[in-house]
């Protein structure tokens, strides 16, 4: 067994195992599901054994007759049923029949390709086309709660497996996690950019004369050519405007200056070493983050200029404090404004990306602030209260009470306060953050729904547990995964 996947009911899955007299080696995920599939592999050896030992075949020749006509459709339908979370994943039995799954609400991504020779399953479209030299059209996507099935005959087949539900495939695989060079997902980025043009411009008060635009390194530069659209969409309109008011007025000089208007488009923030720091361990983040920028040095006018920098989220906030906006400010700009392509990143992922605390997003540092700035300290006590409670309920009855520690506040609220806290008392250039919006990221990723992370809108029952353990944990002072 092998896959991108978490289970939020691992703990459930593993203790009914224990009730059918299994021993799991482990409470992890995959070894839980390797026992749970496992489990019903026998059931359904044992179920052909007897089938053909009562037709009287003889066990040498009962062997080959189960491997033959093994039911993994009905393997993967047995073990799957209570399962509640986000998967793709794969499993190979011991004499060649193997298997890719999809969760019921696609919130994993997974594709495939057949031909003559191979079948090729694999999270990200493009690996498959560059790989094997097939066009778009020729790698195919896995549909929700469906399974590839291939037999060690070579015979492939597409089975459903469990009902779909609401498709709530994970839009922050589009924003930041798959890769940039699949042909739709390159699309939705730049859209993404282009959608935050009107918010950037407000922010620089249109003075796009002093103004400079940059990307940080690298996975946001998709977003940034969208950005810069969006930017020279706005300009064309005033150049039209300013030459039909001028009309037989306007002389060549004049023409001349307002067509060379363009956006002032930079190289500012340089990547020294191939290092995610979003994926590294949390106690070597921060050793990392302060030494893997530079920036480039005189393209900014000091004290005139500002500076927008276009990433694809802000999670932690961690790599902008102590690294980007702290090299940006050398270059003495008059405002730093860091653009996310995400949306306020508000609620713990427990579905395979790794964004499961809650102490850890910045958003909802700030929300906490703002609650206990505002003298509203008291809702964080009764949000606690009331998850404790919440969380002895049936998981099919739990809802996620941690919204109610953002409602008090809009988002622009709590993007001032993020400035705020991003700002250390060393940095001299006003800094502003800039989200994107829940409208821009669905009209730039219609295909891709799941925003339960922003919105707090969990796809499965399990995403409220796990949420509200989350919020438990942080007031505890836990520093755990909820799940």
């Amino acid at each position: 067994m092998a896959g991108n996947f978490n289970l939020t009911n691992v703990g459930e899955v593993f203790s009914s195992l224990v009730e059918l007299g299994q021993n799991p080696v482990d409470f992890s995920d995959t070894v839980t599901i390797l026992e749970n599939v496992g489990h019903r592999l026998d059931e359904e050896n044992e179920r052909l054994f007897r089938k053909f030992k009562e037709e009287g075949f003889s066990k040498k020749e009962i062997s080959p007759m189960i491997e033959k006509n093994l039911d993994v459709t009905s393997i993967l339908k047995k073990a799957s049923r209570n399962w509640d979370g986000g998967y793709a994943m794969a499993g190979m039995v011991g004499h060649g029949d193997a298997f890719v799954m999809r969760d019921p609400a696609g919130i994993r991504p997974a594709y495939y390709y057949i031909d003559d020779e191979v079948v090729v399953v694999a999270s990200e479209r493009p690996v498959i086309q560059t790989i094997f030299n097939v066009r778009t059209d020729n790698v195919i996507e896995l549909p929700p709660a469906s399974a590839i099935i291939i037999k060690a005959s070579g015979e492939t087949t597409i089975e459903k497996i469990r009902e779909e539900t609401e498709p709530r495939k994970c839009s922050f695989e589009r924003i930041y996690f798959s890769r940039g060079t699949d042909k739709a997902i390159y699309k939705e980025r730049k859209k993404l950019g282009e959608l935050l043009a009107d918010s950037v411009l407000q922010t620089v008060d249109y003075d796009l004369d002093h103004t400079v635009f940059s990307y940080i390194p690298n996975t946001a530069e998709s977003a940034f050519y969208g950005l810069i659209k969006g930017v020279e969409d706005y300009l064309n309109q005033v150049k039209i405007d300013h030459i039909l008011s001028r009309g037989k007025y306007l002389n060549k000089e004049e023409l001349e200056k307002i067509i060379n208007q363009r956006p002032r488009i930079e190289k500012i923030a340089v990547k020294d070493a191939k290092l995610r720091t979003f994926i590294t361990e949390d106690k070597s983040r921060d050793d990392l983050v302060g030494h893997i920028y530079d920036v480039t040095y005189g393209v900014i006018k000091r004290g005139v200029d500002n500076l927008v920098v276009i990433d694809d989220s802000i999670v932690r906030g961690t790599t902008l404090k102590k690294s980007i906006i702290r090299i940006l400010d050398k270059l003495d700009p008059k405002k730093i404004v860091v653009v996310s392509s995400s949306p306020q990143l508000r609620y713990p992922d427990c579905y395979g990306i790794d964004m499961a605390k809650l102490g850890d997003f910045i958003a909802f540092k700030a929300a906490i602030e703002l609650l206990k700035d505002s003298g509203k300290g008291s809702v964080i006590q009764a949000v606690y209260k009331a998850a404790l409670d919440e969380l002895q309920k049936p998981v099919e009855e739990m809802k996620n009470l941690v919204r109610e520690i953002y409602k008090p506040f809009s988002t622009e609220e709590i993007s001032e306060k993020i400035s705020s806290m991003l700002k250390s008392d060393e940095i001299k250039s006003e800094v502003k953050i800039v989200f994107q919006s829940i409208e821009g990221l669905h009209e730039a990723c219609p295909g891709h729904l799941g925003d339960w992370y922003f919105t707090g809108n969990y796809p499965t029952p399990g995403g409220n547990k796990v949420v509200n353990q989350s919020f438990v944990n942080y007031i505890e002072g836990r520093n755990v995964r909820a799940y």
